[in-house]
């Protein structure tokens, strides 16, 4: 069966992790995000972290991460929820600058 070279990404403010894995051609963006074992690799991070958050492909967000079919030398990303509205926070440090 052939395979193509694909990349899972996750992060946290203190540190990113990039798994490069071999996957069988059709393989889906849920799937390899599976196969990276990321709860192994953050062991200290809440298993559900993982799980329900959206994914996407080189920053563009993938509406159907369980039928999208990777590419060769895709970089599948696995993004957390926000914490704070980015509106909030610009003005946060802006309120934090002019002091």
């Amino acid at each position: 069966m052939a395979e193509i070279a694909v990349e899972v990404a996750f992060a946290l403010p203190e540190c990113q992790r990039v798994v490069a894995l071999r996957v069988p051609l059709g393989t889906t963006a849920d799937e390899a995000v599976a196969l990276a074992d990321l709860p192994g690799r953050f062991p200290y991070v809440p298993s559900e972290a993982f799980t329900g958050n959206d994914l996407g492909v080189f920053g563009k967000r993938l509406r159907e991460p369980s039928s999208h079919r990777l590419r060769a030398g895709d970089r599948v990303e696995l993004y957390r929820p926000l914490t704070m509205d980015p509106k909030a926070a610009r003005l946060i440090r802006a309120t934090d600058n002019k002091r």
